[in-house]
């Protein structure tokens, strides 16, 4: 009786199988999943999204520098490099106060 239950058992087990997985094709039919995250639209909508965000920092920097970069509207104007005095003390400790020794 044990030879023929286990015997009995596989075709059961394969018919139930088949079942399941006819079931779950009629459902996944019927609602399908959303659409993933990694496909090949995907991508090129992300792709998009930060030569758009790219643009936007660019664009921007020149707005903020654009003085450097086209130099300075009338000829022969100079445009400082910094605020130091020539002869003035070059180096970090520049703003320190001199002490005097005794």
């Amino acid at each position: 009786m044990g030879d023929t239950l286990l015997a009995l058992s596989i075709p059961v087990l394969v018919f139930s199988g088949g079942i399941y997985a006819a079931c779950e094709s009629w459902w996944r039919r019927r609602h399908p999943a959303p659409p993933s995250p990694y496909t090949h639209q995907a991508a090129r909508l992300a792709e998009r999204a930060m030569l758009v965000d790219a643009e936007r920092i660019v664009d921007g920097a020149y707005e903020s520098l654009g003085a450097l970069y086209d130099g300075p509207s009338v000829p022969g104007a100079r445009v400082p490099a910094t605020d130091a005095t020539p002869g003035a003390a070059t180096g970090p400790d520049r703003d320190r106060q001199t002490r005097v020794t005794r």
